[in-house]
């Protein structure tokens, strides 16, 4: 058995795209109730590793945590949603993009069920504590939950947000 050989950072760049995505407008993760700016950061983050864009309120604290969390320090693709969240998501959906909710309801579907995006789709993320308000879920096309077998009601907003934006983005 041969030792596995780590690939260099220039293969990774080579065999990944070259530079940043822009806004491909295709994934959109939208945690437009936050109550912790590490969770923007961290969320930041996989966007840029699934391809997917961030939409975040515009709140005096957020540029401040999204700078902090962007630990890849180049331009990223970033929407400010100002106003009423409900009337954003509203905007989306008659832009043609596919509401999905990460939230625990009668009608969710389980996380291993859900398939790859194939068109704009908007993934709102509620926080830890209170979810997603009922001004959201009124909005959402599909809910999705992510099964535990521990104690917790559930995921912090990034972690969860993550594991739902790489399975939508089709890497896993």
């Amino acid at each position: 058995m041969t030792a596995a050989r780590l690939r260099t950072r220039r293969e990774l760049r080579t065999q990944r795209r070259p530079r940043a995505h822009g806004c491909w407008n295709h994934l959109i993760a939208a945690p437009l109730w936050p109550k912790h700016g590490v969770n923007l950061g961290t969320l930041l983050r996989t966007c840029d590793a699934t391809g997917a864009c961030l939409a975040v309120p515009r709140l005096p604290w957020v540029p401040e945590a999204l700078e902090r969390g962007n630990t890849l320090r180049h331009r990223q693709c970033v929407h400010w949603v100002s106003g009423r969240a409900d009337r954003w998501l509203d905007r989306q959906r008659t832009g043609g993009a596919t509401i999905l909710g990460v939230e625990l309801t009668d009608e969710s579907i389980r996380l291993a069920d859900l398939p790859a995006a194939r068109r704009r789709t908007v993934v709102v993320l509620g926080n830890e504590g209170y979810g997603i308000p009922p001004e959201g879920l009124d909005h959402l096309d599909t809910a999705v939950e992510i099964p535990m077998v521990g104690t917790g009601a559930s995921l912090n907003v990034a972690v969860a947000g993550s594991l739902v934006l790489y399975k939508l983005a089709g890497l896993c």
